[in-house]
């Protein structure tokens, strides 16, 4: 609740700093600083405004959006909004006072729950910032488990996630080395030994991987345990409603980035990261676990245990200083995922397969454009094309169509490749609609 001050308070704080007015308390700010012209129209009513804001959302064009790259178009259920949406939970702050937050709680332990029986893992924390932070706070777990000083990721993990990871251990004295990748799209396995060594903490694999290719999880889990390294798996959570779950492959720690599970994009955040690991490594994880006990009448009760952050133990000791949990976000996950239940989360899974496959087969069959690169993938796809993928995008724009991503921002090489997503959200029309475009170009 906000309550403005009145005149009789704004005079009687004045006068308890020593000065006569508001001018004279910045009067150390120099004039064209302190009042700058500001060419505002005239004031609207609330109803004129209301009509103005609406004119102009109505200059916005629906676009159909075939962009990935980190961040997915899904369809969320009404309910989720407006289950997460009731002020108990919208205004909820995060739950330092434990007994008297259990309503907060107890959605954390249900989050918690939910995304160990998504990953197949035995512990959840209650959520990071986001799936990159929560990627490096897995990575960092590691290291603190085995003591090396190296971490090797695949050199197609998103780049967002290698940026985070290098500002984290910029100063912590630690060495990231990438494995390299085949002209596939896929890590290239056969680099493993030599890129591996008894210095090595962990491995970060990402599959489906930045480009949206299926990695042979397995098989690279069994390498890197058979020379002592952790794995650390990232993953896209809707995929795992039909591919192989972390812990079948016997991953330590499992991350990904939670927004899938019924968070919309929102231009690009908040994020959810979803950090889980084996129980054999809880006492590393960063950040809050939520766990249950009984109160002094036997009664079932939730509470904040193995509270590794800077604000419950001595600063040196903390496994991190920049944990604090997606709260809202996380129930909004756990939201999704139990109106979805296993056989909804594996529908939506195989929609978003059929899609992409889909829209992969008809741009196949447009002359100067290749989709794929000839190993499996989920829901989104290289694209090369017969001219720079940045010129694709503008005349697909053009047409109302957001095409994909320029991988040419990330390296001149792919300035003709696109990347490109379809999920369960873009229509067979609209797959017509987008092979019709580049049939244009």
């Amino acid at each position: 609740m906000f309550i403005p001050t009145t005149p009789e308070n704004k005079k009687e704080m004045l006068q308890k700093i020593g000065v006569s007015s508001v001018e004279e308390l910045l009067q150390q700010i120099p004039q064209q600083f302190l009042y700058p012209q500001l060419d505002l129209p005239q004031a609207l009513t609330e109803n004129e405004l209301t009509a103005h804001l609406h004119a102009l959302a109505a200059k916005n064009k629906p676009l159909k959006n075939f962009i990935g790259a980190g961040m997915y178009d899904h369809f969320i259920p009404a309910a989720v909004p407006a289950l997460s949406g009731r002020g108990e939970f919208l205004t909820a702050y995060t739950p330092y006072q434990a007994e008297a937050s259990q309503g907060t709680l107890q959605t954390i332990y249900e989050f918690q729950s939910c995304v160990c029986a998504l990953m197949g893992m035995d512990v959840a924390t209650a959520s990071h910032y986001d799936g990159a932070t929560a990627m490096t706070e897995a990575a960092l777990a590691c290291q603190r488990v085995t003591g090396r000083k190296e971490i090797v990721i695949s050199s197609l993990l998103h780049p967002h996630y290698k940026e985070v990871l290098a500002t984290y251990t910029r100063h912590m004295g630690l060495t990231i080395k990438e494995l390299p990748a085949t002209q596939e799209g896929v890590v290239d396995f056969s680099a493993l030994p030599t890129c591996v060594t008894d210095q090595t903490a962990c491995f970060v694999l990402s599959t489906p991987n930045f480009l949206g290719n299926l990695e042979e999880a397995q098989i690279i889990s069994q390498a890197v345990h058979k020379v002592g390294v952790l794995l650390v798996s990232v993953v896209n959570p809707i995929a795992l409603g039909v591919m192989q779950t972390p812990g079948e492959y016997n991953a330590d720690f499992a991350v990904c980035e939670g927004q899938p599970l019924g968070n919309p994009v929102s231009f690009g955040g908040p994020g959810l990261g979803i950090l889980t690991a084996k129980k054999a490594y809880v006492r590393q994880l960063p950040g809050r676990l939520v766990g249950i006990a009984k109160d002094h009448d036997g009664r079932r009760s939730f509470v904040l245990t193995l509270q590794a952050r800077e604000q419950h133990i001595r600063r040196e000791k903390a496994a991190s200083n920049i944990c604090s949990n997606e709260a809202l976000c996380a129930l909004n996950a756990v939201i999704y995922l139990t109106l979805l239940g296993p056989q909804g989360l594996k529908e939506v899974a195989e929609l978003n397969l059929e899609r992409a496959h889909n829209l992969a087969d008809q741009i196949n069959a447009v002359p100067g454009f290749k989709a794929g690169l000839g190993k499996p993938f989920f829901n989104e796809f290289v694209v090369m094309c017969p001219c720079p993928a940045s010129e694709v995008i503008e005349k697909l724009a053009a047409k109302n169509i957001a095409a994909g991503y320029d991988l040419g921002r990330l390296c001149p090489q792919m300035k003709n490749c696109l990347l490109v997503c379809a999920t369960e959200l873009r229509t067979e029309e609209d797959l017509k609609a987008y092979v019709d475009a580049l049939r244009g170009i």
